[in-house]
């Protein structure tokens, strides 16, 4: 198990290049972010290089899974950020799946995603990348958002049957919709390929609220779970410092 900052979140107002030395700065060695397309990506890439940094994850664009007509718009939209993650040899995407269509049933907008998903797998291949889709909770930040539980997703993972497509876990939004963080983990782990994590309640440092990280973490590499972690959290104290004091916890 590897730590990943992202940068959005744990630097959340700061320039975006003085965050990416600042990850450095706390002893860590990658980062993740959430949209290239309103950044220069070349600037990037010499930044990372220059820092001795590794891009583990970015999004693409957030286009609807579930509405079978926006499909095509979403392969094209993967194939751009597939373009991206070579020029920074990222090996995750983070996708959305998109809000529930009401009067439509469940199932179908289920098997849209499965469907849509599957497209992509070939060119998921192709680029030796793995396209990661989120459950994210609708009680607190995401309402209306069609997928919301793990256990669907796992079942999604599986319909799909390719392991360019897994599930991203992230911790804070399944603790919220859930719980049962590790025996879920656990179970599952051969369909996660990324993980991130913040806080429960407030979506603050990992060491606020109710989850137990270090038991969790310690679940995580028993599994031998080889992938990363990815630090996503609004941080209540001065971000650099909580960072150095995290990784210091988290060992």
């Amino acid at each position: 198990m590897r730590i990943s900052v992202n940068v959005g979140a744990v630097f959340n107002g700061w320039d975006f290049f003085e965050a990416m030395e600042a990850v450095k700065k706390a002893g860590l060695d990658a980062f993740e972010f959430w949209t290239w397309w309103d950044r220069d990506i070349d600037e990037i890439d010499r930044a990372r290089i220059s820092l001795g940094l590794e891009t583990t994850a970015i999004c693409t664009k957030f286009i609807s899974l579930v509405d079978p007509d926006k499909r095509q718009e979403y392969r094209d939209a993967l194939r751009d950020s597939l373009e991206v993650a070579k020029i920074l040899e990222c090996k995750a995407i983070i996708s959305q799946v998109g809000d529930e269509i009401p009067g439509i049933p469940r199932e179908t907008q289920r098997l849209n995603i499965v469907e849509g998903l599957r497209s992509c797998v070939p060119m998921l291949e192709k680029a030796g990348v793995t396209l990661v889709f989120e459950p994210l909770n609708t009680l607190v930040d995401h309402k209306g958002y069609f997928l919301w539980s793990s256990e669907e997703a796992f079942e999604i993972q599986s319909m799909i049957g390719s392991d360019n497509v897994k599930v991203l876990y992230d911790i804070y939004h399944q603790q919220i919709m859930e719980g049962h963080l590790i025996s879920r983990i656990t179970k599952n782990i051969d369909r996660i390929g990324y993980f991130h994590a913040a806080g429960n309640p407030g979506r603050h440092e990992l060491t606020t609220g109710e989850i137990n990280y270090p038991e969790v973490f310690k679940a995580i590499r028993e599994t031998g779970y080889k992938g990363f972690v990815g630090l996503e959290y609004f941080p209540l104290e001065e971000p650099l410092e909580g960072l150095k004091e995290l990784v210091s916890l988290i060992g």
